[in-house]
């Protein structure tokens, strides 16, 4: 499949991303992801905003990480410096290229290889930092190489370090109710 074919699909209640050009359906998540994705957007937008960095997405978003075969994926957060974005317009279907800053929530149906899989696949397509947010353990791994993983725990601060400057909350506050 390509990126035109992804976007002419109907709805059928499934999150649908692009993987070498096949198809990857999962159930939508449910509401402790739902409200954790809201909260990391929350506070990312207000920072973001405040600073006129870029712009924030949320994970209706498709990113086209690459081309023949098609790699679209939608992470749960997501952020684009503002130069990027002004180069990119306001496009109607992906975004053209990987994000700047890729956040995805650990759901139940999410294993370790395929979210491994898609760090790297974020990573290989230019993104700079990837967090994989962990509701169980109350934790963010965050990636700038596969190769060398850090751990957060919740009096750790998650640094947006010179992606996103200034942003960073105690990952503590990312799981509150």
């Amino acid at each position: 499949m390509t990126v035109d074919d992804l976007y002419a699909m109907p709805d059928d209640g499934l999150k649908h991303e692009l993987q070498a050009g096949l198809l990857v359906a999962e159930p939508l998540p449910g509401s402790r992801h739902g409200r954790i994705a809201a909260r990391i957007t929350a506070l990312l937008e207000a920072h973001v905003r405040r600073r006129r960095l870029g712009t924030v997405f949320s994970n209706d978003t498709g990113f086209l990480l690459s081309r023949s075969p098609d790699t679209v994926r939608g992470p749960d957060v997501s952020f684009v410096g503002r130069r990027r974005c002004e180069v990119a317009g306001d496009p109607v279907t992906a975004f053209p290229g990987a994000p700047d800053l890729a956040v995805e929530v650990v759901s139940p149906s999410n294993t370790a290889e395929r979210l491994h899989a898609k760090v790297g696949e974020y990573l290989a397509a230019g993104t700079q930092i990837v967090w994989v947010v962990d509701p169980g353990t109350e934790t963010v791994v965050v990636y700038r190489s596969l190769l060398s993983p850090r751990t957060l725990l919740e009096n750790d601060r998650l640094d947006g370090e010179e992606v996103v400057p200034g942003f960073c909350p105690r990952v503590a506050e990312l799981f509150e109710v």
